[in-house]
């Protein structure tokens, strides 16, 4: 009996570092790549984009946010395709995908090709993040998935503070070679980047565990067992019986769905609209210290997304731990609506922003993975897609509000505005047991059961 029990031990310390050193980085790399694409508008948009193309600011607002038209529509549709395909085939298609289009910008003629384009990459990119948040329950139990969601949400604050300098670097410096400007350069460097990864993915990636290669049959078996508890312990909470049409009915699905909504009207104004935000700052920067100054608040929203993740983690909360993030994401837009006047206090004030925007992420993921499993694919699809209209709605409301006041103050408040309510509809499930004791769960309880087993494991 002993021996079977440090075997499992054994077993499971190998498998969980395998998963998390194999896994992860990969899928990190693949949400960076993904939000260098999605984010180079914002960098071609101040490196002479608009100027070529003619493109006012509730015109680049439009564009910026069109992305999330194609993304809302075929969100669900895409993480189906991955739980049909495989995650390995899928995922290496959109990359190809993505990338391609990505590529293409880079030879843009006219407002409405581009508004096709990013359409286009919306589509590509929708099964992407769902698909990957999938993904991590196929390998990682609940109680860790805070951390684990972390180390790759962490890519997008990530990609935008390298992003940021380099792309200011592509457009300043790339300009004029072979007689394309800089911001044509940024999108076809950037988009080779996909195509590669795509076709890497295939050999790369795994499906589930039992097709992984780089497991042996012990750790296969030991994660199996830990896995099939874990969803075992969250599908005795309910029965579905039709889960497509139940996962439209499920009522923490659209709560989650709302929350998200109002999240990404803040995050995605962060995102297309930072670089513009600072530079409106003060006249004498240029596009380069735009981009350098643009990259601090990145830096420091990813070192709070781990932090915050690892925090969760550990304690068992997720709620407050949400919840904090976005209203400190508001707060921290007042204070820099407030301070325009005070540049330096204004950036600090985005930095704080920066901080509790991307502090939020870990947490809330891994509350969205509690919902029942026979729904997720669908649930989830829902969350993200709907949920991710937020990302028109916002970079166009603030182009809009621009244009009205000739400043992005008024913009700024409403991004604050977007972030209160997002804390605030967080706290509201409080009451929700299982978004708080997810966490919870204890190795005793898969060690118990493993050790009522006659057989070692091979």
């Amino acid at each position: 009996m002993r021996e079977d029990v440090l075997m499992m031990t054994e077993a499971k310390q190998s498998a969980l570092k395998k998963v998390t050193w194999h896994i992860l980085p990969y899928l990190f790399i693949i949400y960076f790549i993904a939000f260098l694409d999605r984010s180079s508008i914002t960098y071609a948009s101040i490196g002479g984009m608009d100027k070529d193309l003619g493109l006012t600011a509730t015109t680049y607002g439009f564009i910026a946010g069109i992305f999330f038209i194609g993304y809302f529509l075929f969100g669900i549709p895409g993480n189906m395709m991955l739980e049909k395909i495989g995650a390995r085939r899928w995922m290496a298609f959109i990359l190809v995908f993505w990338g391609t289009v990505t590529l293409v910008t880079g030879f843009v003629a006219s407002v409405p090709m581009l508004i096709v384009l990013r359409f286009l990459l919306g589509v590509s990119e929708a099964g992407l993040f769902p698909g990957m948040t999938l993904y991590i329950t196929y390998w990682i139990r609940s109680k860790d998935r805070a951390r684990a969601i972390a180390a790759f949400m962490v890519a997008p604050p990530v990609a935008n503070s390298i992003g940021a300098p380099v792309a200011t670097w592509i457009i300043t410096q790339v300009h004029m070679v072979l007689n394309l400007e800089g911001w044509r350069w940024l999108f076809i460097i950037i988009g080779i980047p996909a195509i590669l990864m795509g076709v890497y993915t295939v050999f790369f990636l795994a499906d589930k565990p039992n097709t992984a290669k780089w497991l042996t049959a012990g750790e296969k078996s030991w994660l199996e067992k830990a896995l099939a508890d874990d969803v075992k312990q969250e599908s005795e909470k309910k029965v579905i019986k039709a889960p497509f049409v139940d996962a439209f009915k499920d009522a923490k699905i659209w709560k989650m769905t709302g929350i998200n909504f109002f999240y990404c009207i803040g995050l995605y104004g962060i995102t297309f609209w930072m670089p513009q935000m600072v530079k409106s700052l003060s006249s004498s920067l240029t596009t380069m210290q735009v981009g350098l100054i643009s990259a601090i608040p990145y830096l420091l929203g990813a070192v709070a997304l781990v932090i915050n993740g690892q925090w969760s983690d550990r304690s068992g909360e997720r709620i407050w731990h949400t919840a904090g993030g976005a209203l400190l994401g508001g707060l921290g837009f007042i204070g820099a609506a407030l301070t325009t006047s005070v540049p330096v206090m204004s950036v600090g004030f985005i930095c704080l922003s920066a901080i509790g925007v991307y502090a939020y992420s870990g947490p809330y993921w891994a509350i969205t993975t509690t919902v029942d499993p026979r729904i997720a694919a669908v649930g989830l699809g829902i969350v993200n897609a709907v949920g991710n209209f937020g990302g028109f709605f916002g970079p166009y409301a603030i182009g809009w509000l621009k244009s009205a006041t000739g400043s992005t103050t008024v913009g700024m408040y409403f991004l604050a505005g977007a972030l209160i309510i997002t804390g605030l509809i967080v706290l509201s499930l409080h009451s929700s047991k299982s978004a708080t004791q997810t966490a919870k769960t204890s190795d005793e309880e898969v060690t118990a059961d493993a050790e009522t087993q006659s057989h070692p494991i091979n």
